[in-house]
């Protein structure tokens, strides 16, 4: 299993077009092969001095059985037409893959 942190940055004033968009595709990921968990987070205020909250950066949890699963996510028809959808509003991606550590 991988776990992935996507972080996304979009404009100022964007960010519940985004999430709408981002949702109404939710259902076509969770069917795909290997897909083990996908949802958007955002910040939330804690008070924590180490954390730092941007509004505008959404950052995606997912889990995944293999690489292999992530990479066919990407190159899937809906995500093509998703990332067609918000190319407009986003600013910024990163991308964190990790293990479990062992």
């Amino acid at each position: 299993m991988i776990i992935v942190l996507a972080s996304i940055k979009v404009k100022p004033g964007t960010c519940a077009e985004f999430i709408k968009i981002f949702n109404a595709n939710v259902p076509n990921v969770l069917a795909e092969e290997g897909c083990i968990e996908y949802a958007p987070t955002v910040d939330a205020e804690t008070g924590l001095p180490p954390q730092q909250l941007d509004e505008n950066i959404i950052t995606i949890v997912e889990k995944w059985d293999s690489v292999e699963a992530l990479k066919a996510h990407l190159a899937a028809p809906h995500m093509l037409s998703y990332k067609e959808q918000v190319k407009d509003i986003v600013t910024d991606v990163s991308l964190k893959v990790l293990q479990p550590a062992k």
